[in-house]
C-alpha cells in the first residue's frame, strides 16, 4: 500500500522545495506558517487522513483525489492534460505503409486486449537486479508461490511488481463530459472499432460474437475501404466538441442526446479504442509533435482513453487521455503493439484483404446537428485553432554524450538533464522557479504519481557557478557541484518513488479539508505555496524502443512542457510553450548547459 508518509517529513521536504525559490524573509514567513501547521490543523488533519486510509486498506490515500483533481477541471483536455507518444518507425521500411501498419498496429492492440483480460499479460515487474530475478528460472519459480505471498518471494531479489489497476481502461473507455465533474465511462462488452478519417467517423466489429478477432486480412479489408472512401469532410466536424471546455461541451452533448444522437454517441464511446487516420505524410519531428499533440482537431476524439494515430506515411504516435491512467499503463500497452506489430506482424506488403463486403461491415456514422450544434461545434473550433495558434513546440538532441558516459562518470544522467533545465533556465530568465518532473507510484497498489522537486539549493548554487561565477571556480570544484547535485536528486527520486514526497501528502490534506468544509489552513493560503504549485518548468522523461519522442503542453500559461529521453550516447528534449515564452531559446540555453556540464565532467575548462 501507498503509505501516507510522516508529517514532519512532508514539511521539511515541503521547505526543501521551497528554499530556493525564495529569498530569506519570504522564506521565514513560510516557515513559519509551515510550522503553525504542522503543530495545530495539519496534525488534525493529517491523524484523519490517516485514519481514513486505514479504513480503505482496498485502494490509496491519493486515488479519489487524483480523479477529482483530473474530472473536476473545467479545462479543455487538449494540451491541458492529454499527452502524446510517438513511435518509432517499423525497422522494415515496406511495413511503414498506411495500410499495412494501421492493420498491424490494430491486430497487435486486440491481442493484447484480449491477452490481458484472459489474465495472461505477464505482471508489470520493476527489478533492480534483473540479471537474478529477470529470469525464466525465477518467473517458474513464483508462479507457484500463492498470490499472497508471491509479491514477498519477489522482494526478496530485488524485484517490485507494479501496480496494473489502471489498464482496464486502455479499452472501451471514454471521459463523459458531465457539469462540475467528468465520468470515466467503460463497456467492456462492445465489439467494434471507431476509425476517424477526413473529420468522418466510422465503426466496424473487430470481435465476432464469441470474442474472438475477425482476420486480419477483413481488418485490412475495412481499413482499405475506409481509407478510399471519398466522402468530403463533414462541414461541422464532431470531433471539436471533445476540445472544448468541459461545461461547455458536457451541455452540447445532452443537446446532441436529446437531438437523436444517442445511439451514435454510444458507439463513440464504447468503441474498443478510437483509430485515427491522418491523409497528409509527416514532415519533421515539430510537425510530427504537433500531430501527435494535438491535430486539426476534426480527425481526433480526445476524450477517448487513447486515439492510435497514423498518418499517410505510415508514422504512428498515440495520444492518450490522462484521467484514467499515467504514462506506465501507456507505455507497456505501446511497447507491446510495437514488438508484437514489427516481430510479428499479422499482414504483410504482399498480403492481399479478404474478399468481404466492407460496405455492409463498416458502418459510417451520421450525427443529426441542430442550429444550437452547429454554432457549438463553430466555436470550438475557433477555441482549439486559437489555442493551438500560439502553441510553439521545438526540439533539440545533444550528441556529445548520454547514459554511457553520465555512469561512467558516477552520476546521475536524470540529475544531469535536470540540472542542464535549472541552468538553461537561469541563463535566459536569471530565475529560478518550480519545477515538477513526475514519477511512478506504481510500485504500490492503486499508487499513480508523485512529484520529484528538481529546483534544489544544489541546482541553484551549481547552476549560479556556470552561469554567473564561471571564472571563481577550478574544474574541479565545478565537478564536485555537479556531484552534489547528483546525490540530492538521487535521494529525491527514491523517496519519491517510495511515496515519500510531500506533494501527494499535502494535496492530500488540503482536498480533505476542503471536503470537511473546514476553511483553507492558512498554510495552503500562502502565496509561496501558491507559487511552488506554479509549475513553469514542467518535465516527465521515459525511454523506451518503441517510443521516438513524448511531449505534452505547458501546464501554466507562462510554462515549459519539457519531454525528454537520456539515451547511451545523446539525449533528446522537446519543449512546449506559449507566446510569454521563447521555447527555441530555452532549448538553445539547454543546450549550452549540457555542453558546458559534459565538458567539465571530461576535465576539460570551459569558457562563459
Amino acid at each position: 500500500r501507498l503509505p501516507v508518509p510522516k508529517l514532519e517529513d512532508t514539511i521539511t521536504r515541503y521547505l526543501n522545495a521551497q528554499k530556493p525559490l525564495l529569498n530569506d524573509d519570504q522564506f521565514r514567513k513560510t516557515e513559519e506558517l509551515a510550522h503553525q501547521f504542522e503543530k495545530g490543523v495539519g496534525r488534525e488533519l493529517h491523524e484523519q487522513l490517516v485514519a481514513q486510509d486505514n479504513q480503505n486498506k482496498h485502494t490509496s490515500y491519493i486515488t479519489g483525489p487524483w480523479f477529482d483533481m483530473y474530472l473536476k477541471s473545467r479545462d479543455p483536455v487538449v494540451l491541458n492534460f492529454n499527452a502524446f507518444m510517438s513511435f518509432n518507425p517499423d525497422p522494415k521500411s515496406e511495413y511503414n505503409d498506411q495500410l499495412i501498419r494501421a492493420t498491424n498496429m490494430t491486430v497487435s492492440a486486440i491481442r493484447f486486449m484480449k491477452t490481458f483480460r484472459a489474465g495472461y499479460l505477464e505482471p508489470e515487474v520493476f527489478h533492480l537486479n534483473p540479471e537474478k530475478s529477470d529470469t525464466d528460472i525465477f518467473k517458474k519459480i513464483i508462479r507457484f508461490v500463492p498470490s499472497s505471498l508471491s509479491w514477498f518471494g519477489a522482494y526478496m531479489v530485488n524485484a517490485y511488481p507494479l501496480d496494473m489497476s489502471q489498464y482496464f481502461r486502455l479499452f472501451n473507455s471514454t471521459r463523459l463530459p458531465k457539469l462540475d465533474r467528468d465520468e470515466l465511462y467503460t463497456d467492456e462488452k462492445a465489439k467494434h472499432l471507431l476509425v476517424l478519417r477526413n473529420g468522418n467517423f466510422y465503426i466496424f466489429d473487430v470481435l465476432d460474437k464469441d470474442g474472438n478477432m475477425l482476420k486480419p486480412s477483413e481488418i485490412q479489408a475495412h481499413l482499405k475501404y475506409i481509407l478510399s472512401d471519398n466522402s468530403p469532410a463533414p462541414a461541422f466536424p464532431l470531433g471539436y466538441l471533445s476540445s472544448e471546455n468541459r461545461d461547455t461541451w458536457a451541455s452540447l452533448r445532452k443537446n446532441l442526446l436529446e437531438n437523436g444522437n444517442e445511439e451514435a454517441l454510444q458507439k463513440v464511446d464504447s468503441a474498443v479504442f478510437c483509430l485515427s487516420l491522418d491523409d497528409f505524410p509527416v514532415k519533421d519531428f515539430v510537425h510530427l509533435s504537433h500531430t501527435m499533440l494535438h491535430g486539426d482537431g476534426a480527425n481526433r476524439w480526445y476524450d477517448k482513453s487513447f486515439n492510435l494515430i497514423i498518418t499517410k506515411d505510415g508514422t504512428a504516435g498515440i495520444n492518450f487521455e490522462h484521467s484514467w491512467g499515467d504514462g506506465v499503463a501507456v507505455l507497456r500497452f505501446q511497447n507491446e503493439v510495437f514488438k508484437d506489430s514489427t516481430k510479428a506482424p499479422a499482414i504483410s506488403p504482399q498480403s492481399q484483404p479478404a474478399s468481404v463486403d466492407s460496405s455492409t461491415a463498416v458502418r459510417k456514422l451520421d450525427f443529426k446537428l441542430n442550429d444550437a450544434l452547429k454554432a457549438g461545434i463553430t466555436k470550438a473550433k475557433q477555441k482549439f485553432d486559437a489555442s493551438v495558434e500560439g502553441l510553439s513546440l521545438n526540439m533539440i538532441q545533444f550528441h556529445e554524450g548520454g547514459k554511457d558516459l553520465l555512469k561512467q562518470k558516477k552520476v546521475s544522467p536524470d540529475a544531469v538533464a535536470q540540472l542542464a533545465f535549472q541552468m538553461a533556465f537561469l541563463r535566459q530568465y536569471n530565475q529560478t522557479v518550480a519545477t515538477y518532473e513526475s514519477c511512478s507510484t506504481a510500485a504500490f497498489k492503486h499508487g499513480r504519481t508523485e512529484t520529484i522537486r528538481p529546483a534544489s539549493i544544489h541546482t541553484k548554487k551549481c547552476s549560479e557557478a556556470f552561469v554567473r561565477e564561471l571564472s571563481k571556480h577550478s574544474t574541479e570544484e565545478l565537478q564536485k557541484l555537479i556531484v552534489e547535485c547528483s546525490k540530492y536528486h538521487g535521494r529525491l527520486t527514491k523517496e519519491a518513488a517510495m511515496g515519500q514526497g510531500f506533494d501527494r501528502h499535502l494535496f492530500g490534506l488540503r482536498y480533505l479539508a476542503l471536503s470537511k468544509g473546514i476553511t483553507l489552513p492558512d498554510f495552503y493560503q500562502d502565496q509561496a505555496y501558491a507559487r511552488l504549485n506554479h509549475n513553469i518548468i514542467s518535465t516527465s522523461t521515459l525511454v523506451s524502443p518503441a517510443v521516438q519522442l513524448g511531449g505534452f503542453g505547458p501546464v501554466v500559461a507562462d510554462g515549459f512542457g519539457v519531454g525528454y529521453q537520456v539515451h547511451d550516447d545523446w539525449i533528446g528534449c522537446n519543449v512546449s510553450s506559449y507566446p510569454t515564452r521563447n521555447g527555441k531559446e530555452y532549448l538553445q540555453c539547454i543546450y549550452k548547459s549540457l555542453e558546458d556540464i559534459f565538458n567539465v565532467l571530461k576535465g576539460k575548462k570551459i569558457g562563459s
